[in-house]
C-alpha cells in the first residue's frame, strides 16, 4: 500500500528537554485538643501527563518553578475534621521521566492522564501527634523528556541528515558544508492523508568517541534514547570529518555508529532501525551501494578490515535499507512508505505483547482448582 502525504515542519528554536522544579506538599491543619478534632491533610503535588503540554510551556508559565500544595484546614468547633488542602497539578508532556534531584527514579508518564505523586502533603494534627500538624515533603525534582519523536536521524556530520529532513518535510533547516549545523533537535512531521502523523527528529551530529562525551557526546546519545526507532544516515561515498581524521567508508560509518550506540547503552541496539544511504545522485554510487549491501549481508567476512575497537559486539538489524538522494528527491517517497510500515509493525508487535502479558496475568490470578480434603468421599 502506498500512502500519499503532505508535510509540515516545526523548528524548536528554544527547545527544552529537561526541567528542574521545586515541589512542596502543603502543611497539615491544626487539631483541636479539647474536642479531639483532627486537622486536614496538606495538599499533594502531582505531575500529570497532558497531550499538548511542553516543558517550555511550564517554564514560561511558572518562571519561579515552584509548586506548593494547599494548607490543610484547621480543626474547629464547626468542623472537627478539617478539609484537605488543595492539590497542585503540574501538566507535563507525554514521554516524561521524573526523578529526584539526585537521580532516583520516581516514575514515567507515557499515556494521557498518567500521574505521579512528587510531594506528599503533611498530616493534620491529631491525638497521635499531640494535635500538632506536620509539614509536607519538600525537594527538587527533574522532568526529563524521554520521547521526542517517532524516528531519530542518527549519523556523522555531513551525512546529510538536515538535508534529508528538509526533503521529507519541504522545510529549510540550517544546511552547510561545515560539520556541526545541528546543535539541538529539529523536529519535522509527516502528515498522511488519513491524518496519521509521524515525527522525525534531526539530532545533533555524532562524532567518534561520543560515548566518552566527546563533542555533543552524552547530550546527543540521550536524545537517541528518546525515539521509538533509529534511522541511521550514511554518505554512500564515505566521509572524513577533518584532515586530521581518517577517511571512513559507508560500511565503516555504519559500524562506528553502531559501536558508539552500543558503548553508550547496549539496549539502544534493540530498537527497530532503518538505514538510509544518502547522496545517491553522485557519480558511480550504484557500485558503492552494491558493495555496501554485500558488506552488510556478510559482516563477519569484512570484520578484518576494521580496527578491533571499531567492530561492534552486536549488529543492528535494519528493517529497511533505502538508497536516497536528499538533493534530488530520489527514493524519498519510498522512504516515507518504509517509515510508516516499520512503525506500524512495531505498534502491532507491542500490542500483541501486551495482550499476551495481560492474558498471563489473568491466568496467574485465577485460584488453583480445589483439591479434595483428607477424609472426603466422592459418590460414583
Amino acid at each position: 500500500m502506498v500512502w500519499t502525504s503532505r508535510i509540515c515542519y516545526r523548528k524548536y528554536g528554544n527547545f527544552v528537554d529537561n526541567l528542574r522544579l521545586y515541589v512542596k506538599g502543603g502543611s497539615g491543619g491544626m487539631g483541636l485538643p479539647r474536642l479531639g478534632g483532627q486537622g486536614g491533610k496538606g495538599g499533594d503535588v502531582w505531575v500529570v501527563a497532558k497531550r499538548g503540554a511542553t516543558l517550555k510551556g511550564i517554564k514560561d508559565k511558572y518562571p519561579h518553578k515552584r509548586f506548593v500544595g494547599g494548607v490543610g484546614q484547621n480543626s474547629s468547633i464547626r468542623a472537627l475534621k478539617g478539609n484537605k488542602g488543595e492539590d497542585q497539578q503540574i501538566f507535563a508532556p507525554l514521554g516524561i521521566a521524573v526523578t529526584t534531584d539526585d537521580g532516583k527514579a520516581i516514575g514515567e508518564l507515557n499515556a494521557e492522564g498518567d500521574q505521579l505523586l512528587v510531594a506528599r502533603g503533611g498530616r493534620g494534627g491529631s491525638f497521635h501527634s499531640s494535635f500538632l500538624p506536620s509539614k509536607g515533603q519538600a525537594h527538587h525534582i527533574r522532568l526529563d523528556l524521554k520521547l521526542i519523536a517517532d524516528i531519530g536521524l542518527v549519523g556523522f556530520p555531513n551525512a546529510g541528515k538536515s538535508s534529508l529532513l528538509a526533503a521529507l518535510s519541504h522545510a529549510k533547516p540550517q544546511i552547510a558544508d561545515y560539520p556541526f549545523t545541528t546543535l539541538r533537535p529539529e523536529i519535522g512531521k509527516i502528515m498522511y492523508d488519513d491524518h496519521r502523523q509521524i515525527s522525525v527528529a534531526d539530532l545533533p551530529g555524532l562524532i567518534e568517541g561520543a560515548h566518552l562525551n566527546k563533542g555533543m557526546g552524552h547530550k546527543f546519545l540521550k536524545h537517541v534514547e528518546r525515539t521509538k526507532q533509529l534511522m541511521l544516515v550514511v554518505d554512500v561515498c564515505g566521509f572524513q570529518l577533518s584532515s586530521k581524521t581518517p577517511f571512513r567508508s559507508a560500511f565503516e560509518a555504519v559500524q562506528l555508529l553502531t559501536v558508539e550506540l552500543e558503548l553508550y547503552k547496549e539496549e539502544l541496539l534493540s530498537k527497530p532501525a532503518l538505514l538510509v544511504v544518502n547522496k545517491m545522485d553522485l557519480p558511480d554510487t550504484e557500485e558503492s551501494f552494491e558493495e555496501l549491501m554485500d558488506q552488510l549481508q556478510n559482516q563477519k567476512d569484512y570484520a578484518h578490515l576494521l580496527p578491533e575497537d571499531m567492530v561492534p559486539k552486536n549488529s543492528l538489524q535494519f528493517k529497511h535499507v533505502v538508497p536516497v538522494s536528499a538533493a534530488t528527491g530520489h527514493g524519498i517517497e519510498d522512504l516515507k512508505v518504509c517509515i510508516r510500515q516499520s512503525l506500524d509493525e512495531q505498534a502491532a508487535m507491542e500490542t500483541e505483547a501486551r495482550h499476551r502479558q495481560r492474558l498471563q496475568e489473568l491466568r496467574g490470578a485465577r485460584p488453583p482448582p480445589a483439591s479434595p480434603s483428607l477424609g472426603s468421599s466422592r459418590v460414583m
